[in-house]
């Protein structure tokens, strides 16, 4: 508990039979505990600030694309490639909010995050792949005439989890196409911009142009119904939970984020298998990035700090719980913090001789340092006495 005491000065009551006129001092407690409700308050301040910033950087990538699929020049594609990898900057912190039993996850919205971040993905499902010039949605208009929001929403999961449709991978494969290249050679997929331009390098020019054009704008919309969720409907809900049911929301889901789809699925996985198609962002070879902009969101929970949202938080609570396990969380997320960084950028070239190699051994590393600070922060629910 952190407390201020203030030595203030007082006039003395005259009372019957006993009079005084010194001056006494006293102490007055001013209790400056962090309240559960104000760290609960401030994360969904923070929730919503988050994906308002995705959803900016999200549109401002639409309209690059639309520029593009309208006017298809070498310039104007490089500019939606640099769109893309800008919203991801804003929405990979985001990340962070699931597992948390929100909208992103659960409900009536359950699917959003399938069609906002789905991966792996199966290139085939979407166009054409190195052997296969007439794989996937874009080259079969047979059984798909139209190209529309609700086809391709349709589409997004169908016959297997890897046939992702729609969102920001299925937009980075559009862009980059394929990263057939060596990780020795340290570039990202190849795609050409003639791929979209008529009578270019690929079929269907129109259809592909359709396609991006579709997937781009229903990013805005499945992100806009995560904001409306997080400033209507669902803020009410989460506001109105048991305090310790927030919370454990809140500290499960960074942990779950630190410890298992961090750690394990986005970087163990692929160091163990050796391929940069186990990669998050492989065909942009992004990976680094989001691998560093997730667990910025982690840190971002934890301290209760986005943007121009700072308030109380998990760190505060643990801190007046148990200041011991307050010092070894804090040294435990400096240090995942630093043992990312040194991983090597991009992820394809790090993992490639496995984590036998020196900057195999980095990612191996990081991945043991992300798992340490989430089991340990699990045992703040024990001294917050989260049931």
């Amino acid at each position: 508990m952190k407390r201020v005491i203030l030595a203030v000065g007082f006039i003395g009551l005259t009372l019957v039979g006993c009079s005084s006129d010194d001056d006494s001092a006293a102490e007055v407690v001013i209790d400056n505990s962090t309240e559960a409700s104000a760290v609960i308050e401030n994360y969904a301040d923070l929730v919503l600030a988050n994906y308002q910033a995705a959803l900016v950087d999200a549109e401002a990538m639409n309209v690059a694309i639309q520029i593009f699929v309208t006017t298809p020049t070498e310039e104007n594609f490089e500019a939606a490639k640099e769109a893309w990898l800008t919203s991801r900057e804003s929405y990979g912190p985001s990340e962070a909010f699931r597992f948390a039993n929100g909208p992103i996850d659960t409900g009536d919205t359950q699917k959003i995050e399938e069609y906002l971040n789905s991966w792996p993905l199966d290139e085939a499902h979407i166009d054409y792949v190195e052997g296969d010039e007439t794989a996937g949605i874009v080259n079969n208009a047979e059984d798909f005439p139209i190209i529309s929001k609700e086809v391709l929403t349709g589409e997004n999961g169908n016959g297997g989890e890897e046939n992702v449709a729609i969102g920001y991978h299925a937009i980075e494969f559009l862009l980059w196409g394929q990263d057939l290249t060596a990780p020795s050679e340290n570039l990202a997929g190849q795609r050409v911009y003639t791929d979209f331009v008529d009578g270019g390098t690929a079929a269907n020019q129109d259809r592909r142009r359709a396609y991006l054009a579709v997937v781009a704008d229903l990013l805005t919309d499945h992100l806009q119904v995560v904001i409306d969720e997080w400033t209507g409907a669902y803020r009410s809900t989460f506001l109105a939970l048991d305090e310790d049911e927030a919370l454990d929301n809140m500290i499960s889901s960074i942990a779950e984020l630190s410890r298992s789809e961090l750690a394990i699925e986005r970087m163990a996985v692929a160091l163990q298998n050796q391929d940069q198609e186990d990669e998050h962002s492989c065909f942009s070879d992004n990976t680094d990035r989001d691998i560093r902009l997730n667990l910025a969101g982690i840190v971002n929970v934890y301290t209760g700090a986005y943007g121009n949202v700072s308030g109380s938080s998990i760190q505060d609570l643990v801190e007046e719980a148990d200041a011991d396990l307050a010092s070894e969380l804090d040294a435990l997320l400096a240090t995942a913090v630093a043992d990312v960084d040194a991983t090597l950028d991009p992820f394809d070239l790090a993992i490639v001789d496995g984590e036998s190699s020196v900057e195999g051994a980095k990612v191996q590393t990081a991945v043991q340092a992300l798992v340490a600070f989430g089991d340990k922060l699990l045992e703040a629910k024990v001294a917050l006495d989260i049931d």
